[in-house]
């Protein structure tokens, strides 16, 4: 039986969710999506942002890599005044596991009706002091 810790996102196009090259991991942007459902979750932001946050650790994982090793995120978001609110569910998600570089734009419209994607850049050293 598959749990929900084993699930993760899966590819809604022609590209991969992560590439691994050498110590660092590119994780295509992510978005509110309900992994067991594949469904969009189109709740408030703060909804989509732990459930896109949650979509990047689990793909994180199933990498060897966790939020620790995050080096950058780069948000979208449809509506910059929403990013008070973003910013409060993503702080309080990462708390004091992780501080990657972030970057946060404006777009006019993400895919499926979300409000927020995260497009991430994990780091991990192969040999860990």
């Amino acid at each position: 039986m598959t749990t929900r810790a084993t699930l993760v996102p899966q590819p809604k196009g022609p590209y991969a969710t992560t590439r691994r090259v050498g110590d660092v991991l590119y994780l295509s942007g992510q978005g509110s999506i309900d992994v067991a459902t594949g469904d969009a979750v189109l709740d408030d932001i703060g909804a989509q942002t732990r459930r896109t946050l949650e979509n990047v650790e689990a793909l994180l994982h199933s990498e060897g890599f966790a939020l620790e090793d995050l080096a950058q995120i780069v948000c979208f978001l449809t509506d910059m005044d929403e990013w008070p609110a973003m910013n409060e569910a993503y702080a309080a998600y990462l708390s004091d596991r992780a501080h990657p570089v972030r970057t946060a734009v404006e777009v006019s419209r993400l895919p499926f009706g979300i409000s927020v994607e995260m497009s991430c850049i994990a780091h991990r050293p192969a040999a860990r002091g």
